[in-house]
């Protein structure tokens, strides 16, 4: 990243509130834990900051890559060679008024169910374990128990590559199954207005506790791991079944390759068992799609994006 200079940090600094890190490690970000060095890390503290930075990249034709919490990124091993901006904690205010709430992108979705449930809303519970930022949850329309959020949302503020806010209602957003459009369009979430119900918190608190043991007894949580690996789809579900039972049956379970690890408590998951690569992810993601396709005639797709050292981001199956 030689096109940055000193004079140009002092710009960003001056620009960016929050911290200005270089040379960050991505295994110490990632949720994975994986991945090689990031040359440049900015985390802004509001939309305007976020508006400003990446008007700020477009107008010296630099490219930039925006992260959330990273729930299901893979970092090259190579690292990454541009500036990253990473929406999280400086930038997660948040507040309710007559079951209206304002989020800001950074909100860790798990707060985000408990603060709903404190309030005594409901509409949230099937959010309390996905450990993700409310960003990230919007540009895949997330959720859980065959619920996602986009049922919630009012509006969503966005800023796009020139660096312009943009706001949108619920409606403009294309919101589908696991999809939006902030997964092709470019514009990075910057915050949210939502809209949950009246309910009863002990109820809440209920649901909510028995969501969270369910996860306990079937995913594994102590490890890090992106979550599921490959996206289920109405096809092979109807065929065989969801994917992690598919590859559970084609044997994969306990499969090693260097510090990854299919795991053997789900078979959807691949955990990181100490110094794993993101190649030794991608050797175990290509020999399940490859067997799975043979198996079944279905080519899995990845929920895991790769993202490559120029900060690329890419569906982790295309590069497999």
């Amino acid at each position: 990243m030689d096109c940055i200079s000193e004079n140009d940090m002092d710009m960003l600094r001056d620009i960016c509130s929050g911290d200005v890190l270089q040379g960050v490690d991505l295994s110490d970000i990632s949720h994975w834990r994986i991945g090689g060095r990031a040359a440049l890390v900015l985390r802004p503290s509001s939309t305007t900051e976020v508006a400003a930075l990446r008007r700020w990249f477009y107008q010296r034709g630099m490219a930039h890559l925006v992260i959330g919490k990273t729930t299901n990124v893979l970092f090259a091993d190579e690292g990454l060679h541009v500036p990253c901006i990473q929406i999280g904690a400086v930038m997660s205010k948040l507040s309710i008024e007559h079951g209206e709430v304002y989020a800001d992108a950074g909100v860790w979705v798990p707060g985000l169910s408990r603060t709903l449930m404190l309030n005594g809303l409901t509409g949230g519970e099937h959010l309390c374990g996905i450990p993700g930022t409310l960003g990230g949850l919007i540009c895949m329309n997330g959720g859980s128990n065959s619920r996602s959020i986009g049922g919630n949302v009012i509006s969503v503020e966005s800023v796009d590559s020139r660096g312009s806010i943009v706001e949108r209602d619920a409606k403009e957003c294309g919101f589908g199954y696991r999809s939006s459009i902030y997964q092709t369009n470019d514009e990075i979430v910057t915050a949210v207005r939502m809209r949950f119900l009246p309910g009863v918190c002990s109820a809440i608190r209920v649901e909510m506790l028995k969501d969270l043991a369910n996860r306990r007894r079937k995913f594994p949580l102590k490890e890090p791991s992106c979550g599921s690996v490959f996206k289920s789809s109405p096809g092979i579900y109807a065929d065989f079944g969801p994917p992690g039972a598919v590859i559970e049956r084609l044997g994969f379970k306990g499969m090693r390759v260097g510090g990854a690890m299919v795991s053997p408590k789900h078979a959807n998951f691949i955990v990181n068992t100490g110094r794993a690569k993101a190649a030794d992810v991608l050797e175990i993601m290509k020999s399940i799609r490859d067997a799975v396709y043979a198996q079944t005639g279905y080519l899995l797709e990845a929920e895991a994006r790769y993202v490559t050292p120029g900060g690329k981001v890419l569906p982790a199956s295309s590069v497999l």
